[in-house]
């Protein structure tokens, strides 16, 4: 089975793990947690960093510092993974939903624009996959109406949009180390931002906002999201390797699209975009010919020993809202559309060429 996603780890990656393993270093108090924060957040562009149990852990407290009253609204992709939404929801806000571009498959600005409202009082810029989002425009939004800018740069890691590193432009940005990341920790998050008031609350909210004054006397609600120094000692040899890693990426993409773009039933990102450079984070495609939907895909590529996955499912369609009766308006064709039909392919930084050849070979075979 060729999976969807093969981390790359060597030896030295190992090798710095059982080293702290054997120093006893093992808890979420050992120094590589300290070192990655600085190397990180300096790489980025920002002041300070906390690293935390997970992107989505990171989102939970970036919505969370921002001390938001009850149905305060936030604007959020609507074709984006679910931990968007539910930072939002278990802050007791409301969610506002935007459609993405039906090419960059990113939130569609000019929607943005129409969202805004009194109560609007954050925006969660997520770059989706490829293309990094135009954040510029959304960050020039956000100063012209006092709204608060969280950039979700998950899945963008290490990649850059007008030669300034995704993620340095949120006044708060949040990343992810899970397997299948640029970098990783296996699992892992950190929030980045240049404000030490929002700094500090990081650091509170992930560890159970112990008292200031006696240790034990907490003084909010906060969560255990800490992370292990284990986690931090892979992700500093990991760091080391972050260039590499974002070119093999690219690398794989352009194989894909070179093979993929002649087949007039598929449609692929381009490598590049007027000014957007795609990261290939992971090598979606969208089926054209609409004879089959990509979970149909998905089932005949299982066949041949190929993993992929499907798109993000729309934040409007999700179960659990509809089960707690919300709903939410305006029209969201476009995620619709490419959730329906869209799948991503093997990608991962330690796929081989071999192996892409042979995806490409039994997709072509499939979408005739």
């Amino acid at each position: 089975m060729i999976p969807v996603n093969r981390p790359l780890i060597k030896k030295i990656d190992a090798k710095k793990v059982y080293k702290v393993v054997k120093d006893n270093w093992i808890s979420s108090s050992g120094p590589e947690i300290k070192i990655f924060e600085n190397k990180f957040s300096k790489l980025i562009g920002k002041k300070y960093g906390s690293l935390v149990a997970s992107g989505t852990a990171a989102l939970e407290i970036a919505v969370k510092s921002l001390k938001l009253k009850k149905n305060d609204e936030i604007i959020i992709p609507n074709f984006t993974i679910i931990s968007n939404a539910l930072a939002v929801f278990k802050n007791n806000l409301k969610i506002i939903p935007i459609d993405c571009n039906k090419e960059t498959w990113n939130m569609d600005i000019d929607l943005i624009k129409k969202k805004i409202s009194k109560k609007t009082k954050a925006i969660i810029a997520t770059h989706i996959y490829g293309y990094p989002l135009e954040i510029d425009k959304i960050k020039k939004i956000c100063n012209k109406k006092n709204i608060i800018l969280i950039e979700d740069a998950a899945e963008m890691l290490g990649n850059k949009y007008k030669n300034k590193y995704c993620g340095s432009f949120g006044d708060i940005s949040i990343f992810s180390f899970y397997a299948n990341k640029t970098i990783t920790m296996g699992e892992g998050g950190i929030l980045t931002t240049n404000s030490k008031k929002f700094h500090d609350q990081f650091q509170s909210l992930k560890n159970l906002c112990f008292g200031k004054i006696e240790r034990y006397n907490h003084d909010e609600i906060g969560w255990n999201y800490r992370v292990t120094n284990m986690q931090a000692a892979l992700g500093l040899s990991q760091l080391k390797r972050i260039k590499s890693n974002v070119k093999k990426k690219k690398e794989i993409g352009k194989i894909y699209y070179s093979i993929l773009s002649k087949n007039k039933n598929i449609f692929i990102q381009k490598p590049k975009l007027n000014n957007l450079e795609n990261a290939y984070w992971v090598v979606g495609i969208i089926i054209k010919n609409k004879k089959m939907t990509s979970k149909d895909l998905r089932k005949k590529l299982l066949k041949k020993k190929i993993d992929s996955r499907a798109f993000f499912w729309p934040i409007h369609k999700q179960q659990i809202f509809s089960k707690l009766g919300i709903k939410f308006k305006g029209s969201f064709k476009n995620s619709e559309y490419i959730s329906k039909y869209g799948l991503y392919l093997p990608s991962g930084v330690g796929t081989t060429k071999k192996e892409i050849l042979y995806v490409c070979k039994m997709i072509n075979e499939i979408l005739i």
